[in-house]
């Protein structure tokens, strides 16, 4: 089974486009695209909410406790690799060989040489660094250390990102799909001339001044694809923009104040990289708009 493709699922959950019939007929049997299409819905609706939010509220106190703590323990991690490093055993140097050529061994001393006793030297560290690391001063308090300067920007960018991730959900929640725009004229774009059939696509002006194409199937051609607005009476026209591929949607704006009463045929043609700006005469698709 082929899944519709993302960017189309992105428009449908926007609400700026209609599935038509063999896609309404593709997500009622696809648990995949089905599922894909409710969360692109849900985060569309979160972000609609959004656009009239200006302050959100401050994070909860335990949030930065927690911040703050991860950040204490990876700043001492450098002092406690430096106290394990000096508790670890040292090297010791081989005893020198004495007069008579044998090593001198230190249980063969007697304790007048040392003043110690063999059993005190038996109870010695044998870690020459433990009681330089247990003598050590605690260290600064955690108000008088001073961070280092990634540790700063750690803190800052987690304090935005917590921000703005909590006050979203405490202040949005679910409040479910997008609204639709508003559809000021449509049409259906079929096969002109020699196109194929199974070409095909359509065409919405929605209130905020925007052209939204739908297009299926075009065949392939060495140049790009442009769009127009053709007035069918005096046959003028002018280009609203251009499309990325074959299939797939496009949201072109369109002039201010245009006449679709006048320009109310699409246009869909193909053209070539010859720098000439005017129609090709080769359309693959065409549609008038009512409504």
């Amino acid at each position: 089974m082929q899944h519709l493709d993302h960017d189309r699922l992105v428009f449908l959950a926007l609400g700026e486009s209609e599935a038509d019939h063999g896609e309404t007929d593709h997500l009622g049997g696809c648990v995949t695209c089905r599922g894909e299409l409710d969360t692109l819905r849900h985060v569309a609706g979160l972000g609609a909410d959004t656009q009239g939010l200006h302050a959100l509220p401050d994070p909860p106190a335990h949030l930065w406790a927690g911040i703050l703590a991860e950040l204490d323990t990876v700043a001492e991690g450098p002092a406690l690799a430096e106290a394990h490093r000096q508790d670890l055993p040292q090297a010791r140097p081989e005893p020198a060989p004495s007069a008579g050529g044998q090593p001198d061994l230190p249980g063969r001393h007697p304790s007048a040489v040392t003043g110690d006793r063999p059993d005190v030297r038996r109870r010695q560290s044998p870690y020459p660094g433990a009681e330089r690391a247990a003598a050590r001063p605690a260290g600064r308090s955690r108000r008088g250390r001073r961070w280092p300067r990634w540790a700063t920007t750690v803190v800052t960018a987690t304090a935005a990102a917590a921000v703005a991730v909590l006050g979203t959900v405490a202040v949005l929640g679910d409040r479910g799909p997008a609204p639709r725009q508003e559809v000021l004229a449509s049409a259906p774009l079929a096969a002109y001339g020699s196109t194929p059939k199974d070409a095909n696509g359509d065409a919405r002006v929605f209130a905020d001044g925007r052209l939204h194409l739908h297009v299926a199937n075009l065949p392939d051609v060495p140049g790009y694809y442009e769009v127009w607005l053709i007035n069918p009476t005096t046959m003028e026209m002018f280009s609203v923009g251009v499309l990325r591929g074959s299939s797939g949607d496009a949201l072109l704006p369109l002039p201010p104040n245009v006449d679709l009463q006048e320009y109310s045929v699409v246009d869909v043609s193909a053209e070539q990289y010859d720098n000439q700006p005017a129609h090709s005469g080769d359309s693959l698709l065409r549609g008038t708009l009512t409504g």
